[in-house]
C-alpha cells in the first residue's frame, strides 16, 4: 500500500470552499482506499489530506482522471501553500486489506 497525508493552507476564509472541492469526485478513483479532508482544529486555514493507495502507480494514474484534473485546476487559486507532505507505507488498520 501508498499512504499520503498532506497539509493544505487556504486562503484565509477559502477552506470549507477548498475542502468541498477537495471532495467532489473522489468516489471514482481507482486504488484508492481511503480519502480523508479533514480541518486543522487549531488553524482556520489548514487542512489535512489522508490518502491510502493500493500501489504509487494508482495515486499517479488518479492524477490524469478528468475528475481529479478538474478539482486540481479549481483548488490551486485557493490554495496558499502546503505546509507538509509525507509519504507512509500502511500496513493495514480499519476498513483497509490487511498488507
Amino acid at each position: 500500500m501508498h499512504g499520503l497525508i498532506g497539509k493544505f493552507r487556504a486562503h484565509p476564509g477559502q477552506r470549507d470552499t477548498l475542502a468541498a472541492i477537495l471532495l467532489q469526485g473522489i468516489n471514482a478513483m481507482p486504488g484508492c482506499l481511503s480519502y480523508v479532508v479533514a480541518e486543522d482544529p487549531e488553524d482556520a486555514d489548514a487542512l489535512w489530506i489522508t490518502e491510502v493507495w493500493d500501489s504509487a502507480d494508482s495515486h499517479r494514474a488518479s492524477l490524469a482522471l478528468p475528475a481529479v484534473r478538474e478539482a486540481i485546476a479549481k483548488a490551486m487559486p485557493l490554495i496558499a501553500g502546503f505546509d507538509s507532505h509525507v509519504q507512509t507505507r500502511p500496513i493495514g488498520g480499519h476498513g483497509l486489506p490487511a498488507a
